[in-house]
C-alpha cells in the first residue's frame, strides 16, 4: 500500500465517508422519482379503470358497454401522446374487445392478479407498458376482466437519463471533493509544517526556539502550545544539567587540587612524624568531603530522573526528629546549643521513611552548621486539618534576602566568603527541595525578624 500524506489520509477518509453519503442519497433520488412516476401512470390507470366501470353493464353473466362511441376517444386510438390501451376479457381470459390503438396487440391475461396489482409488461416484446386487470363483478361472481395497460417509454427515457446522469455526477462529485476536501486539510494543518520545520532547528545546542501558535485555538493550538512548554522544561533541565556539570567539575576539583597540593609539599623535603600526621589527617578529611560531596552527586542524580521508588509507610515523625538529634549529639554538645521542641503530640504520616529522614537530617544539620556557639533551636510539630507542619527555627547567621530564591540551587552558598570557617557543599537544600517535589510535600524558608532562618515543611497527611 503506497504512503499516504496526512493531509491525503484526512481527503481520502472524508471521501469515503461521504461517497457512502451520496451514494446513500443518489439512491433516495431515483427511488422516489420512479416511485413517483410509477405512482403517476397507475393513478391513469385506475381514473380509467373507475370511468369504464361505470360504462359496462353486466347482465346475464356477461358485461358490454353502454357507449361505443368512447372507443373512439383519441387516447385510445393513437400511440402519440399518453396512449391507454383497453381490453376486455371473459372469466376465462378469452378476448371480447380491445381498444383499436391495440391494432394486432393484445395484452398478456395474468390469471389469479389481485385487484389492484400492476406489473410491467411488453407489446409485441418491444413497447414497454404498466398493465393492471381489473375484475368485473355480477354479484359476489367475476363475469370478466378490464385490462388496462399505459405506456412505459417516456418513464423508461426519464429514470434511464437520470441514472445516467447520477453516474457520471458520482464520481465527478467526489473528486470535487477530493481536491476541496485536500486545501482544506492542506490548511487546517499547515501549523504541523511550522511544527516539523521548528522541529528540525531544535538540538542541544540550539532549545530556544519555539512553534509559532496558530491563531485559531483549536487542538493543534493545545498540540503547539504542549510542545512549547515541552521545549521550556526541557530547556531548563539542560541548562541545569550545565550549570549543575559545571558546579560539581569545580567543586570536586578543588579538594583534589588541596590533597595535591599537600601530598607534593609533603615530598618535597623529609619531614618529622607529627607534620606527616597532622599532614595525612587533613588529607583524609578533605577525601571524607570528598566523598560526602559525592553521595550527595549520585543521590541528586537518581532524584533528577524521578524514577525512585518510594515505599510509602506509616512514619512516626516525632522519633525520626529525635533520631536526627541524637546523630548529631556530639555537634550539638561541641557548640553547647539549646534544643528546644514543641511537640504537640505523637504524629505519623503516610510517606517513605528512608526519603524523609534525608530531608530532617539535612535541615537539622544547616541547622546546626549555620547556629553559632550557644545559640538556640527550636524544633515545632503541630497537626491541624489533616496537614502535617514541621518548623526548625535557628538564630545563626541567616540568609540574605536576595539568595532566597537561590538558596535551594545546587552548590550555592549564601554568604560563603563571609563565613568560611563554615564547610558545606550547597547540596543539602537542593536534596531537600527534590525530595519534597517526590514526596508532595512543601517546603519553605525565611529570615527570622531577629536573626537565622526558620525552615517549615508542610505535609498533607490524606
Amino acid at each position: 500500500m503506497l504512503p499516504f500524506s496526512f493531509k491525503n489520509r484526512i481527503a481520502f477518509n472524508y471521501i469515503i465517508s461521504t461517497a457512502l453519503l451520496i451514494l446513500l442519497v443518489f439512491f433516495v433520488i431515483f427511488y422516489i422519482v420512479r416511485v413517483s412516476v410509477y405512482s403517476h401512470l397507475e393513478s391513469d390507470i385506475r381514473v380509467e379503470s373507475e370511468k369504464l366501470l361505470e360504462e359496462i353493464k353486466v347482465e346475464n353473466n356477461t358485461f358490454h358497454l353502454i357507449d361505443q362511441h368512447e372507443w373512439k376517444e383519441k387516447e385510445h386510438n393513437t400511440l402519440d401522446v399518453n396512449p391507454i390501451f383497453i381490453q376486455f376479457v371473459d372469466a376465462t381470459g378469452a378476448i371480447i374487445d380491445k381498444s383499436p390503438n391495440l391494432k394486432k396487440s393484445q395484452l398478456y391475461f395474468r390469471k389469479g392478479v389481485s385487484v389492484d396489482k400492476f406489473h410491467d409488461d411488453q407489446l409485441d416484446n418491444s413497447f414497454n407498458i404498466r398493465q393492471s386487470q381489473v375484475p368485473i363483478y355480477q354479484n359476489s361472481t367475476i363475469v370478466g376482466y378490464i385490462l388496462i395497460a399505459v405506456s412505459l417509454e417516456d418513464a423508461t427515457i426519464v429514470l434511464h437519463n437520470l441514472s445516467q446522469i447520477l453516474f457520471v455526477l458520482y464520481p465527478l462529485t467526489l473528486m470535487i471533493l477530493f481536491i476541496i476536501a485536500r486545501i482544506i486539510a492542506g490548511r487546517s494543518i499547515k501549523p504541523v509544517a511550522s511544527i516539523i520545520e521548528t522541529s528540525n532547528t531544535i538540538s542541544r545546542e540550539n532549545l530556544k526556539s519555539r512553534i509559532p501558535l496558530p491563531n485559531n485555538k483549536d487542538e493543534l493550538f493545545v498540540l503547539s502550545q504542549t510542545i512549547n512548554n515541552l521545549l521550556d522544561r526541557i530547556e531548563n533541565a539542560v541548562e541545569r544539567e550545565k550549570q549543575f556539570t559545571s558546579d560539581a567539575s569545580h567543586e570536586l576539583r578543588t579538594p583534589l587540587a588541596v590533597i595535591k597540593g599537600t601530598l607534593e609539599v609533603l615530598v618535597r623535603k623529609p619531614r618529622d612524624q607529627k607534620e606527616y600526621e597532622e599532614k595525612i589527617n587533613y588529607c583524609v578529611k578533605e577525601v571524607d568531603r570528598l566523598n560526602f560531596m559525592v553521595d550527595e552527586l549520585l543521590l541528586l542524580a537518581r532524584l533528577e530522573n524521578q524514577k525512585q521508588s518510594l515505599k510509602a509507610e506509616s512514619v512516626f515523625v516525632n522519633a525520626i526528629i529525635l533520631d536526627g538529634l541524637a546523630r548529631y549529639s556530639e555537634k550539638i554538645r561541641n557548640k553547647n546549643l539549646q534544643i528546644t521542641n514543641h511537640f504537640e503530640s505523637d504524629i505519623f504520616i503516610k510517606t517513605d521513611s528512608y526519603l524523609f529522614s534525608i530531608i530532617v537530617d539535612n535541615l537539622l544539620s544547616n541547622a546546626l552548621k549555620y547556629s553559632e556557639d550557644n545559640g538556640k533551636i527550636e524544633i515545632s510539630l503541630r497537626s491541624e486539618n489533616d496537614t502535617v507542619f514541621c518548623s526548625i527555627k535557628d538564630n545563626g547567621i541567616g540568609i540574605l534576602e536576595a539568595d532566597l530564591d537561590k538558596i535551594s540551587n545546587p552548590f550555592y552558598r549564601s554568604r560563603s566568603s563571609d563565613h568560611p570557617e563554615v564547610k558545606g557543599t550547597g547540596l543539602g537544600l537542593s536534596i531537600v527541595k527534590r525530595l519534597c517535589g517526590l514526596l508532595q510535600m512543601e517546603f519553605h524558608i525565611q529570615n527570622n525578624e531577629d536573626k537565622g532562618v526558620n525552615v517549615t515543611l508542610v505535609i498533607k497527611n490524606l
